[in-house]
């Protein structure tokens, strides 16, 4: 994932181990990014958040939602 500021271009590495399914993995990226923004987070830290988030949910098959408790622990185990 790259993000374009004003100032130099930030890359953030995926984090994914596996890929199953990559169907919803956009989806997870805005609403993910959306919701840390709401909170308070910079777009460098909403990003790398949203970034863990598509990494859990491409190892799964299908249309996968992720609960805070597993968005929690998938940034916890970075």
């Amino acid at each position: 994932m790259s993000l374009f500021t004003d100032g130099p271009i930030i890359t953030i590495p995926t984090v994914a181990r596996e890929v199953f399914d990559v169907t919803g993995a956009g989806d997870t990226v805005i609403s993910v990014v959306t919701l840390a923004l709401c909170a308070g987070a910079s777009f460098e830290q909403a990003c790398i958040i949203s970034n863990i988030a598509a990494g859990r949910v491409v190892a799964e098959v299908g249309v996968v939602t992720l609960s805070p408790k597993e968005l929690e622990a998938a940034i916890n185990e970075k």
